[in-house]
């Protein structure tokens, strides 16, 4: 048998899988199996236009798909696909297992206490408008309180600008939490802007995707919540890195994207408290979301559904049932260990180098970095870098004002993830050094 066919092997569920109630997926070898790992992701086989060997660094962009996610999804749309919830015939019965047994999936993964907090959407952005939208439906009636909205200075604008909207709509006011030299959320501003504003809700990065800050959301949440004040984490950059459990958190609303963390793109997700999401109006109409319709009124289907409105991402959760367990089979306390190892070295690596301004050292941090070289233009760098073979990303990371901050029109952003490994990490300091003689 082939490498290939073994490290793949390795990575199918057993036989047994899901027969035994409260049995742990299979796990894999205790020490991270690299080389097995690569070998079950294909895009990693590949060699760009000049021969050279794919290196993924951009995976804070969207992860690669390992060939049990693509195998998945092409058995569903072949064996089991049907529209879900609405027919009775067998097909649509199997679809629809799937589809809610990829809800119960996240359930579990998320620590969530209910199926029905697990709404499904396009991805965290779509989450994210659908909190901004039909919770703060219930903001704004109360025209009269006018009460601020908070966000950190490291936001991805899709945690920003729906709650700029949101400001905006409600007359009131968007506050920015500050952060420290090394790229920290500065607790004691934090604590002082909720003692001395009416701050409705706070709207929080769980790891920042240009620094790789990783935020205390529990202390963060517990401060908030000392004030009445509800809190949203966006976990996009989290659930791919390090154990997540919404409840220990507690946090009011938790949302990640489904591309982030192995599956496929089109599927996000939003946990809800449950009274939170009881209390608040559906934002989408239409099939589904429904309970009763007449031509003169509608009323609302329950929890998590009448957030689902139409047909939903069927195929796309299958595909997330799918990334999560190959998570939880690798075993995420064994991805977040390789990942500190790597990203430790990574970032002795950069800071060791001349002319290099690596934004953000935070103590807690996830295998993300930015950093600009010696006034050279970013997107000059990647794009000799990816001649090398080395898939890199340059701009603003979609978080202008946090880049802007630091002084910078653009940066360049290095994503480590479970498939990486220490001779990549050397062998882009040896192509970023080559790159810089070119640019000189």
């Amino acid at each position: 048998m082939s490498n290939i066919a073994i490290a793949e092997q390795s990575l199918k569920p057993s036989k047994q899988e899901g027969k035994q109630e409260g049995k742990q997926e299979e796990r894999l070898a205790e020490d991270f199996p690299l080389a097995q790992l690569r070998e079950a992701f294909p895009a990693l086989r590949q060699k760009n236009e000049q021969g050279a060997a794919i290196v993924y660094f951009d995976s804070a962009a969207s992860a690669l798909k390992p060939r049990e996610v693509i195998d998945a999804l092409a058995d569903f749309y072949a064996t089991d696909y049907a529209n879900v919830h609405r027919s009775a015939h067998w097909l649509a019965e199997r679809s629809t297992e799937r589809y809610e047994g990829a809800r119960e999936a996240v359930r579990q993964h998320l620590g969530a206490a209910k199926a029905c907090e697990i709404v499904f959407t396009r991805n965290a952005t779509e989450a994210i408008n659908l909190v901004a939208n039909c919770w703060g439906d219930l903001l704004a009636r109360d025209c009269r309180r006018k009460p601020a909205l908070a966000i950190s200075m490291m936001e991805h604008h899709s945690n920003l600008v729906p709650w700029q909207r949101l400001a905006a709509r409600c007359d009131s006011e968007l506050l920015v939490i500050p952060i420290n030299d090394a790229g920290e959320i500065d607790s004691e501003a934090y604590e002082n802007l909720l003692k001395t504003n009416d701050v409705a809700l706070v709207a929080l990065a769980h790891v920042s995707n240009v620094l790789g800050t990783k935020n205390p959301i529990a202390e963060l949440v517990a401060t908030a919540h000392r004030h009445d004040t509800l809190v949203l984490v966006d976990g996009s950059q989290a659930v791919p890195h390090a154990p997540v459990d919404v409840r220990a958190l507690d946090a009011d609303f938790y949302v990640f994207t489904g591309h982030k963390v192995f599956a496929p793109s089109g599927i996000g997700v939003l946990y809800g408290k449950e009274q939170l999401l009881e209390a608040m109006p559906p934002w989408q109409y239409g099939g589904e979301m429904v309970e009763r319709v007449s031509f003169r009124q509608a009323s609302w289907n329950s929890l998590p559904w009448k957030f689902e409105a139409g047909t939903p991402p069927i195929a796309q959760a299958v595909g997330l049932d799918a990334a999560l367990k190959f998570v939880r089979r690798i075993g995420i306390e064994a991805i977040e260990k390789h990942e500190q190892r790597l990203g430790e070295g990574m970032q002795q690596r950069l800071q060791g180098i001349e002319g290099l301004t690596l934004l953000g050292v935070a103590r807690a941090r996830a295998p993300i970095f930015s950093f600009a070289l010696d006034g050279l233009n970013a997107f000059d760098l990647a794009t000799l870098l990816d001649k090398q073979g080395f898939c890199c990303r340059a701009g603003f990371h979609c978080a202008e004002p946090l880049v802007r901050h630091y002084g910078l029109s653009g940066c360049l952003r290095v994503a480590l993830a479970l498939y990486n490994s220490e001779q990549e990490c050397e062998a882009f300091v040896e192509a970023l050094a080559k790159a810089r003689t070119m640019l000189a």
